[in-house]
């Protein structure tokens, strides 16, 4: 029997939250799935958590969750069933490991274990149903779905080339700049004098004129005078907005139009744009692969889930 990675179901119920309801008087019928009741008090409840769960989503974003938590609970007797029909069982030595995970995650001894569940009005007994519940669910998981997934070595490779920058491959940019301060106390009058010097200054730089020596004669930044506006190499998110979505924008050689930002008027020449290195694939591969097979995972369960309920009795009261 496949061992089932209890340290991923740990960390689901590690707020310990009920997924099942104590023993009602059944006082409607939600649902009923191959003959198989759904109560009203049970639709309730997971309505409830559900809430709980999307409290911090926007007012348009919790529409229709009465209707995602029936949905929800269906799902739930579908697998259940599946996992009858399989025969699908989970040793009480498994439990047992998946309760002290769950104790291990909470730093929790048994006392304190039993303590929380009972202020949620959760017996000890119930929990360990619950969980036997669970972990049949993520065998059968496992049985049916993540078992017949593969992720390739071409997929990989493809998804790493596609993602250069999540792996350091930022883009890097050296680039000068003529600065034209513009006292904000001067208002309009103020901005429309600077825009006409700098235009000037602008016309002899796309003229051909060496930007450093226009930089060092015109710029209001002190430090051109030596640098002749040298801004180094940086990240575009190094620096003022307007400046690193300029150059983000800019060939190698061309020479910006008017760039306004808080501190003045900028006219940029872009004189190198370079690829940052990104670790090596092997070092990240393993990510890769994990966040590939969750992919499908996710996929294929939704496509199993939804030929389940094509193939069995579901009448929504």
């Amino acid at each position: 029997m496949a061992k089932i990675r209890t340290g991923i179901i740990a960390l689901a119920l590690a707020a310990l939250t009920p997924t099942l309801a104590p023993a009602q008087v059944i006082d409607g019928i939600a649902a009923v799935v191959n003959d198989e009741l759904v109560t009203t008090y049970e639709l309730d409840r997971e309505y409830q958590t559900l809430q709980k769960e999307q409290e911090r989503l926007p007012a348009s974003e919790k529409m229709g969750l009465r209707s995602a938590a029936l949905n929800r609970l269906i799902d739930k007797k579908l697998i259940d069933q599946k996992a009858r029909e399989l025969d699908v069982k989970v040793l009480d030595d498994e439990v047992k490991a998946a309760i002290e995970d769950v104790k291990k995650q909470n730093r929790m001894n048994q006392e304190q274990l039993v303590q929380a569940l009972a202020a949620q009005g959760i017996g000890y007994e119930d929990y360990r149903r619950q969980l036997r519940e669970q972990l049949e669910r993520l065998r059968l998981m496992s049985q049916e779905v993540r078992s017949k997934i593969q992720v390739g070595e071409q997929e990989v490779q493809e998804y790493y080339n596609a993602n250069l920058a999540r792996y350091g491959a930022i883009e890097q940019f050296r680039a000068r700049h003529i600065f034209f301060k513009v006292d904000k106390k001067g208002g309009a009058a103020e901005l429309a004098k600077a825009e006409a010097r700098a235009g000037e200054v602008l016309k002899e730089a796309r003229s051909g004129k060496d930007f450093v020596e226009l930089a060092k004669k015109y710029s209001d930044d002190p430090a051109a005078a030596k640098d002749g506006g040298d801004l180094g190499t940086f990240k575009r998110s190094d620096m003022l907005a307007e400046i690193g979505d300029t150059v983000a924008a800019m060939k190698p050689g061309e020479v910006s139009n008017l760039v306004l930002s808080q501190a003045g008027l900028h006219i940029i020449k872009l004189e190198e744009k370079s690829q940052g290195q990104a670790k090596p694939l092997a070092e990240v591969k393993g990510d890769i692969e994990e966040l590939l097979f969750k992919k499908k995972a996710d996929e294929r369960f939704a496509q199993w889930l939804k030929d389940l309920r094509t193939s069995v009795a579901v009448d929504i009261r």
